[in-house]
């Protein structure tokens, strides 16, 4: 079977195709090998973006118009595959921009409309927590994930395909905003994630004492409004025109608080469940200095962990493919014949229930 995943969320367009096989009548889904990305293409919109600092979503969903159905083709001819060969049209349901995902949801049902085939769509954020099942090596269940993606950060407990359990989440800021957030107060640029990140390579980490908010709290909750507040006040302190070295020791400090607050709690969601898997999922876990702390925390433990390839972090299709198919292996789809469709831009991942 051939899914099409079409991702419009945000402020990437993502198009893939995935080959599952389906299980034997009665047998189980862990009978039949991971579902197969046979290809993928993704446009980004960061260079659109840039000169207004973050997503205008006006102008994503206008582009999401004008790339889906090239990049559609594109992920076909990768693949040596027609249009009649898909199977099953896929597409993010939610959370996301309400315009973006109503583009990426209409090409999708229509596309499925116009083949006589069904349509299906899928959490986002299911998508970003089972991304690492198109890695070299696939988790098993049961497994903590940590998605940490632009707007959402959250601990789950996963114990199989559509059983969720959220033991933590942001009560403010997700840890991409902070990283963000605090990237725009230094000057740096959009997107400020990954250009803090590089700058933090270059600085002392210990230069600033920034606050760790809730770091020590008894529950697995994040909170990081207080430290965006904080990176604010120290970057003031170094006045209208401050050194590179300042700069590149503040960006060093604001990442060390940031992963030494999802460590914490990640270390301590592990110790509670007494799993001894991990996920990561979403554009954060693609940060360097996030992964080497977590793999030296998960190793004291004897916890295995799991990362999609580093291509898949971000917003893409494949996710959205590879969610889709693992559904339908495990019969939880709740396939469109219809040409009926809705988005849900706020969808909390802890009310997906087996089949939406």
């Amino acid at each position: 079977m051939k899914i099409l995943g079409i991702e419009s969320s945000c402020d990437e367009t993502g198009v893939a195709l995935v080959e599952a096989r389906m299980p034997a009548a009665g047998a189980a889904a862990e009978s039949v090998p991971a579902p197969r990305l046979l290809g993928e293409a993704l446009h980004t919109q960061m260079a659109m973006h840039a000169d207004y600092g973050g997503v205008v979503p006006e102008l994503a969903s206008r582009d999401h118009v004008r790339r889906v159905l090239p990049l559609t083709h594109q992920v076909l001819a990768q693949a040596g595959c027609g249009v009649e060969d898909i199977d099953v049209v896929a597409y993010t349901r939610g959370p996301g921009l309400a315009g973006a995902l109503l583009v990426g949801a209409g090409v999708a049902v229509a596309l499925a409309a116009a083949l006589d085939k069904p349509a299906l769509g899928i959490h986002h954020l299911e998508g970003h927590l089972l991304s690492p099942f198109l890695g070299d090596e696939t988790p098993q269940f049961p497994f903590v994930a940590l998605l940490v993606s632009g707007g959402h950060t959250q601990l789950m407990l996963v114990e199989g395909v559509g059983q969720y359990t959220l033991l933590g989440e942001t009560i403010d800021d997700a840890a991409g905003e902070a990283f963000d957030k605090s990237a725009k107060l230094m000057g740096l640029g959009y997107p400020g994630g990954p250009a803090l990140a590089r700058l933090a390579q270059q600085g002392n980490d210990k230069a600033f004492a920034l606050p760790r908010p809730l770091m020590h709290s008894p529950n697995l909750d994040f909170s990081f409004a207080g430290l965006k507040t904080a990176v604010m006040t120290q970057h003031r302190k170094l006045g209208a025109a401050p050194s590179e070295t300042a700069v590149a020791d503040l960006a060093a400090s604001t990442q060390a608080a940031i992963v030494d607050v999802l460590v914490s709690k990640t270390i301590k969601a592990l110790k509670a469940t007494g799993v001894k898997r991990l996920v990561v999922g979403g554009g954060v876990g693609a940060n360097a200095s996030l992964r080497a702390t977590l793999n030296a925390g998960a190793q004291k433990l004897g916890v295995q962990v799991h990362y999609p390839p580093l291509a898949l972090c971000t917003d893409n299709g494949a996710m959205i493919a590879l969610a889709a198919a693992l559904r339908l292996q495990h019969g939880l789809a709740d396939l469109q014949h219809s040409g009926a469709f809705d988005v849900r831009p706020r969808w909390p991942l802890a009310e997906l229930k087996a089949a939406t």
